[in-house]
């Protein structure tokens, strides 16, 4: 009488191939989970609101540097007349910078999630900043 004999080997081998394609399988469930999410967050965003910023004649002759958040938005000397720059918001939260280019003096400020008019002044050695609700 010849029985059969379980291999040990051989199970040993199929139970390896097994978790072999279980692997497999994980490592491409959670690939696609993840180029999935990646598509939906490189979708643009766009916010509600625009700043208008005012640089008032009081800083005719000014070198000064502008700044929202990290974006450098003009870098000259403020020429005679008013300068006015509109933009629209692209962040949930923002904040103006202004750099005096000759002492490196920054005057910040945070911006309304709304969007408003932002008027520059300069009230003696100091840069002020005023800002008025958005009207549109």
């Amino acid at each position: 009488m010849s029985k059969k004999r379980n291999n040990p080997h051989k199970n040993f081998m199929i139970l390896n191939g097994i978790l072999v394609i279980a692997v497999f399988i994980v490592v491409l469930l959670f690939l696609y989970i993840s180029f999935k999410f990646k598509r939906d967050a490189d979708k643009a965003r766009f916010y509600e609101g625009k700043y208008e910023i005012v640089i008032t004649p009081d800083l005719i002759g000014q070198d000064i540097r502008l700044y929202i958040n990290d974006s450098l938005l003009m870098e000259q000397a403020i020429p005679d007349s008013t300068v006015k720059i509109t933009i629209n918001k692209f962040a949930e939260e923002n904040i103006l910078m202004i750099v005096d280019n000759h002492t490196d003096n920054v005057t910040s400020f945070n911006l309304s999630p709304d969007g408003s008019k932002v008027t520059i002044k300069k009230a003696e050695d100091a840069i002020s900043i005023i800002e008025q609700k958005d009207v549109h």
